[in-house]
């Protein structure tokens, strides 16, 4: 499991010896069950993951009904920006949509890092520029995009979502009621 996140690291920047030790020496690697919630609503962010094997959702609570914004897979990192640099409380819920296992980080962790390997700072910018470039194409798409485009892209980007994950989520995920997902299944089915 640790060489998952040390081969993603190493992708984006070489590490010696002495920084992969470091990193397994401070990875804490914990297996959560599906349905437990990592962050809720109102709890100020205190940890960042890093999603080994599994799935979170991000959801919003409106009005009673949960409006899903993002699905974190493998490789994905889960942190709730404002809350977890600004010690905000949460406006959404991250939940384990599957038994997960994840790296789980806190400021701590992450400062003494940089301060052994400043190189660290650098690897983390690359990671969270990347991170807000995603979530940034995310919101667009939402603002530019139908949801049968949205569905689409979803299907072409990230198509083992479909298998993983109820209807009524893709559902919310993409904007319309379970109900329209499938009628605009329907239509893509018929024009292929």
């Amino acid at each position: 499991m640790q060489q998952k996140l040390i081969a993603y690291f190493s992708e984006i920047m070489p590490l010696t010896a002495d920084e992969i030790e470091a990193i397994v020496e401070s990875m804490t690697i914990k297996s959560y069950q599906k349905g437990d919630i990592l962050l809720a609503e109102g709890q100020v962010s205190m940890e960042c993951y890093f999603v080994l094997e599994g799935c979170v959702r991000q959801y919003y609570l409106i009005d009673g009904e949960e409006k899903t914004t993002q699905f974190f897979t493998e490789n994905d990192w889960v942190v709730s920006f404002n809350s977890f640099t600004q010690k905000t409380p949460s406006n959404h819920y991250l939940v384990c949509n599957e038994d997960t296992t994840l790296v789980v980080g806190n400021e701590d962790k992450e400062n003494a890092l940089y301060q052994r390997f400043p190189k660290f700072e650098s690897i983390s910018r690359n990671i969270m520029g990347n991170v807000y470039g995603q979530q940034q194409e995310l919101t667009a798409s939402y603002v530019t995009d139908t949801p049968e485009q949205r569905y689409i892209k979803l299907r072409e980007l990230r198509p083992n979502l479909l298998q993983r994950i109820p209807q009524y989520q893709l559902a919310s995920y993409i904007g319309v009621k379970p109900e329209s997902l499938s009628r605009i299944r329907r239509r893509i089915m018929q024009r292929h």
